[in-house]
């Protein structure tokens, strides 16, 4: 298969794939860091001891483009988000960020589950905190960057709440707060809004893609559903054969009608 991007700009420097060093600086309000360079070489996916899945041997995912992978369930495309997170060994081949091998995980890769994973006993705001907190940012500066992150999401007015008391939507909101809120280079989505209703579930996409467009970071996204997959991808990975379909109008609502968005939905749909 193609294992060629569109293009995009090369990221300006590159970042440590193991795992994260101690104390990393905060980057300084108003500034964003470079989308990091993904890319599977020869892979095959899959645990120790048990038979590969199926998946895409090559991929390039260049820094700041956004990726969906679709696939029937336990295809093994979490396995994949897994691999690239550092989580997972490939059985074979590399998998690299910014043609480094990626060897365990690092602070500069978030996780974006589709269960929230907030911890019940920490605030809103202390859980939008805990990943700057682990890599040791000072109290004052982590607290002003999780309010800020807070206020981007719509959820500023909760920040002292538990997460028991907000509601599913409101909570995924939290849990992409706390993801961004470390400034990573890549984010790695695993059916983050599958649990959502349609009407939240438009509104948490659409609140990606603004908070996204400030970010400069490279996503992986996991999906389900079709027309999120051609909504919110530059590009789509039909995971069990391994094709990569170019986008037409990426993140343009109207476009569902247009003639060549609709083929690639219908071609998406067949892959199923």
């Amino acid at each position: 298969m193609s294992t060629v991007s569109p293009s995009a700009s090369a990221a300006t420097s590159a970042t440590p794939s193991g795992s994260a060093g101690p104390a990393d600086p905060p980057t300084p309000a108003g500034s964003s860091p470079a989308g990091a360079e993904l890319a599977l070489h020869g892979v095959r996916l899959g645990r120790p001891g048990a038979a590969p899945v199926a998946g895409p041997a090559g991929l390039r995912i260049a820094p700041g483009e956004i990726v969906t992978v679709v696939g029937p369930s336990g295809c093994g495309k979490t396995t994949l988000l897994r691999t690239l997170a550092g989580l997972l060994p490939p059985l074979e081949g590399r998998v690299t960020q910014d043609g480094e091998p990626i060897r365990g995980p690092g602070a500069d890769r978030a996780l974006v589950f589709q269960h929230d994973a907030l911890l019940p006993w920490r605030s809103v705001r202390a859980n939008v905190e805990l990943p700057l907190a682990i890599r040791r940012v000072p109290r004052a500066e982590r607290r002003r960057s999780a309010l800020e992150w807070l206020e981007r999401v719509g959820l500023a007015e909760h920040a002292l709440k538990l997460p028991h008391q907000l509601s599913g939507g409101q909570r995924q909101r939290v849990q992409l707060a706390r993801a961004l809120a470390g400034r990573p280079r890549a984010v790695l989505m695993d059916e983050p809004f599958g649990a959502l209703d349609a009407h939240t579930r438009a509104g948490m996409q659409d609140l990606l893609v603004e908070i996204l467009r400030g970010t400069g970071a490279t996503v992986v996204f996991v999906t389900h559903d079709v027309d999120e997959a051609v909504h919110l991808g530059d590009r789509v990975v039909l995971f069990a054969t391994g094709e990569v379909l170019d986008v037409p109008r990426p993140r343009v609502r109207d476009a569902r009608d247009d003639p060549a968005t609709a083929a690639l939905r219908r071609r998406v749909l067949d892959s199923l």
